[in-house]
């Protein structure tokens, strides 16, 4: 009886606890993940402020009982079997397995919308003659982020088509498309966007227009205005005869992005192709292009812009009409021309060529390599290399540098005053939303880039996928070794923030974070301003979110910063429309020169303080006697 007693008290206590914490549901079970967080920040923070629900919301969701049954399965090794349902009831980021779709399609149609999360299997294959129009394929940044298109009007006679849209605007979109066009006779085919507007994809085209006779192809636009990431594409045009190809845009204006470019119009018979424009006004690009018109008999091929106006990066081009025939005409336009220098090397330009053949190369830019090429059948108008050029001191120009650096992203602290009106940025969080695990279960994961193998095969991740690379690149993130003066860790669990946190600054700390999305992207007028720590010095631990399968936090500690609250108003009405949190780094000494800071702001590393605000979901952490 005394047992029974005692376990109703401690059941009681622990119901009210909760109860007692910040808004949290008086009915919760005591024993979940996020009532155990709400108790164990209770007794590691020592203050009785109010606990933000920004970062209350992001502790797991799962129940008492689903936590204990998932721990056993990290500890037994058989998560993997209960990996769906583990994603779904801890609020994860995991890919689905997709089954194909067997739909044939055999007739002309219409399709306007394919959103459902299943392989596209066969479209409009051997078709003859009519039209085929597929305006859009999992769009939008709800959509299933792993799609696969299989085959698109495949050995088709005569036979016209259009693909308008596919996986526009999505988020960590890992798509494929395999064959469009191939084998096809006559006719025409049209493919105006794929994968436009994405965040961090992992995007592959693998085959368009292989081994076609006298058809037209034109594709506008792959992966434009894409936000880091990965693309590859195949094969475009090769092996055809008498095709006419145009390939538009690639890469246009994408950020930090890795693109691989294999084979263009290769082994072509009587072809004209043009490429128009490839990775131009990107920043930091890494470009690897391997294979324009290789082998081709009396083909004119024209390559306008490769690379044109982007921002430092690093690209290599392979060959571009090596072992062409007889009757070839190439003609390159510009290479390379940057505003700001990056690393280039060209290698194969005409070279075994045919002997009437006809190349011209008008421009290529600055530090770059230029390596085997045919020295004869060549106009060659320009070479400049960073030695004898003058483009190095050449500056950027408010214009570009708008570009790649969104209006009110960076600023100077002078701005932090009332009256003043500025450029809010988009601050709004574009990752998928997802939970913290309860630290029992995430300190199981093997968590470890020794132990890469091990991660993957829980969270079933194919090679080269998305997932692959959002994992390996938090790990490296993770284990890096801090900068000079940082102190850093990730956390993947909101028990080891608060640990953080507090080893940085002591257990009198308060969180921090921009209140709202009012503003964003607009202007704003700067209202009442309060400096933590009457704006001096002062030290804070800042957390800003890792692509994970899980909620996973980089939080960090850096020297000589100050941080702001300020009271955001509309520039007409005056009225409060949101409380911005900012952070102000005193010291950019160990900052690249190529930072999008320097590039808004101008100057250089070590010669201006640079402030940001905290965005959606990042946040800041400092005590309470700032």
């Amino acid at each position: 009886m005394h047992k029974l007693t005692l376990f109703l008290f401690c059941i009681i206590f622990s119901a009210f606890t909760v109860g007692f914490a910040d808004h949290a549901d008086k009915t919760q079970n005591p024993f979940t993940p996020k009532a155990f967080v709400i108790r164990y920040w209770d007794r590691v923070i020592n203050n009785h402020l109010p606990k933000p629900s920004f970062i209350i919301s992001k502790a797991s969701p799962l129940s008492a009982a689903d936590a204990t049954a998932f721990a056993k399965h990290i500890a037994d090794n058989t998560l993997s079997t209960k990996l769906p349902e583990f994603c779904s009831a801890a609020h994860l980021l995991c890919f689905p397995d997709v089954n194909p779709s067997l739909a044939k399609h055999s007739q002309d149609s219409k399709f306007s919308v394919y959103n459902d999360g299943q392989n596209f299997t066969n479209y409009g294959t051997e078709r003859p003659g009519g039209l085929d129009s597929f305006k859009n394929y999992s769009n939008g940044f709800e959509s299933n982020p792993i799609n696969e298109f299989r085959q698109y009007s495949r050995s088709s006679a005569g036979h016209n088509d259009s693909f308008t849209n596919y996986a526009d605007s999505t988020n960590v979109a890992d798509q494929s498309f395999n064959t469009y066009g191939s084998a096809a006779a006559g006719g025409a085919g049209e493919f105006k966007e794929y994968a436009k507007d994405t965040n961090v994809p992992n995007l592959r085209f693998t085959t368009y227009s292989v081994a076609t006779a006298g058809r037209q192809q034109t594709f506008s636009s792959y992966s434009e205005n894409g936000n880091a990431g990965d693309q590859s594409f195949g094969n475009y045009g090769k092996d055809s005869a008498g095709a006419e190809n145009n390939f538009k845009q690639y890469g246009t204006d994408s950020n930090v992005a890795s693109s691989g470019f294999t084979s263009y119009a290769d082994k072509g018979t009587g072809n004209k192709d043009t490429f128009t424009n490839y990775g131009v006004n990107m920043n930091n690009p890494t470009e690897d292009f391997k294979n324009y018109a290789r082998g081709s008999l009396g083909v004119t091929e024209k390559f306008s812009n490769y690379r044109d106006q982007s921002n430092v990066g690093a690209d290599s081009f392979t060959s571009y009409a090596k072992d062409a025939e007889t009757g070839t005409h190439v003609d390159f336009n510009n290479y390379g021309k940057s505003f700001n220098e990056g690393t280039d090397t060209f290698k194969g330009y005409a070279k075994g060529a045919g002997a009437d053949h006809k190349v011209t190369f008008k421009g290529y830019g600055l530090n770059n390599t230029f390596k085997d090429y045919d020295k004869k059948g060549i106009s060659f108008a320009k070479y400049t290399n960073a030695s004898s050029s003058s483009i190095n001191a050449v500056s950027v120009s408010d214009s570009l540098a708008k570009k790649w650096v969104e209006p009110g992203k960076f600023f100077r602290e002078m701005m932090l005053k009332q009256g003043v009106v500025m450029p809010m940025p988009d601050i709004k969080d574009k990752l998928p939303q997802r939970s913290f695990l309860p630290r029992n279960i995430f300190t199981k994961l093997p968590f470890a880039t020794s132990k890469l193998n091990e991660l993957k095969q829980v969270f079933k991740v194919s090679e080269n996928s998305s997932m692959d690379k959002m994992i390996v690149d938090s790990l490296g993130e993770c284990e890096r070794a801090p900068s000079k003066g940082e102190t850093k860790r990730c956390v993947g669990s909101l028990e080891d923030m608060i640990d953080f946190a507090t080893s940085v600054l002591g257990h009198d700390v308060t969180v921090r974070s921009t209140e709202n999305l009012n503003g964003s992207g607009k202007s704003v007028m700067v209202g009442q301003v309060k400096g933590i720590n009457g704006g001096k010095v002062t030290q804070s631990v800042s957390c800003h979110q890792s692509l994970f399968p899980s909620l996973l936090y980089y939080c960090h500690s850096v020297p000589k910063v100050r941080v702001y609250e300020a009271d955001l108003l509309d520039p007409e009405s005056k009225a409060k429309i949101n409380h911005g949190v900012a952070i102000c780094h005193l010291d950019t000494t160990a900052w690249s020169p190529t930072h999008g800071a320097f590039m808004a702001l101008g100057s250089g590393p070590g010669r201006i303080e640079v402030c940001h605000w905290i965005f959606e979901n990042d946040m800041t952490w400092t005590t309470t006697t700032d």
